[in-house]
């Protein structure tokens, strides 16, 4: 009974989530509620764990003000979100696989013979890995945290958006991040809606699967 609860629970938010374009300007995400939805958001799968996603959180009135100017065609969501989430994948996220596997065997998570074996495989496998092989892998990685993202803002009363048009090109270079190390990959603005939003039409999976 607690699982088909937690199902339905889980339906429910998903359902209801919406691409809001207008919010209320008054309500304001706490830094400390905004790192429990981060967190909580991170439990997103990777590819070998290596977690390539990496968030700018952008709720000052002089950030808006240099991010409405890259995202013109989104401007009502920039200035009248709680924030905005700026995603990225970090293309040196290969670094961190000593840290991470290290920490794993600290929480008992995994064996330190697991531990250096898979450290050594994967050491030799980013350093053969094409740049072009990479990119592909921590955007899908970066996709895969950004939707989790959005139904944990539900979970949390929230509503969001996810935004393509922006100036990707230039983001890194205005808020002072190393362009060629982190690939942009989408904005999130997030807040309280003003308006419902609208629900809107999905094809039957007759039309977009195929069974074999």
């Amino acid at each position: 009974m607690g699982t088909t609860v937690k199902t339905n629970d889980f339906m429910k938010i998903m359902k209801e989530r919406r691409s809001i374009r207008n919010y209320d300007p008054t309500v304001k995400i706490s830094k400390e509620e905004m790192t429990e939805i981060l967190e909580e958001a991170t439990t997103a799968p990777s590819s070998v764990n290596a977690q390539p996603w990496r968030f700018l959180v952008i709720e000052s009135e002089e950030g808006k003000e240099k991010l409405a100017k890259l995202a013109k065609f989104n401007q009502s969501q920039v200035t009248t979100s709680s924030a905005v989430i700026a995603v990225f994948a970090d293309m040196q996220n290969a670094d961190y696989i000593e840290e991470i596997y290290s920490k794993a065997v600290e929480l008992g998570y995994m064996p330190q013979e697991v531990k250096e074996r898979q450290v050594q495989a994967l050491t030799a496998h980013f350093e053969k890995l094409p740049a072009q092989d990479n990119r592909e892998t921590i955007l899908i990685d970066a996709g895969l945290v950004s939707m989790q993202l959005m139904l944990t803002a539900r979970a949390h009363g929230y509503d969001t958006n996810p935004i393509g048009g922006y100036e990707k090109e230039n983001i890194a270079e205005v808020f002072g991040i190393e362009k060629e190390r982190y690939v942009p990959v989408m904005l999130l603005s997030i807040g309280k809606s003003v308006d419902e939003g609208y629900a809107s039409y999905r094809f039957p999976i007759d039309k977009i699967t195929q069974w074999k």
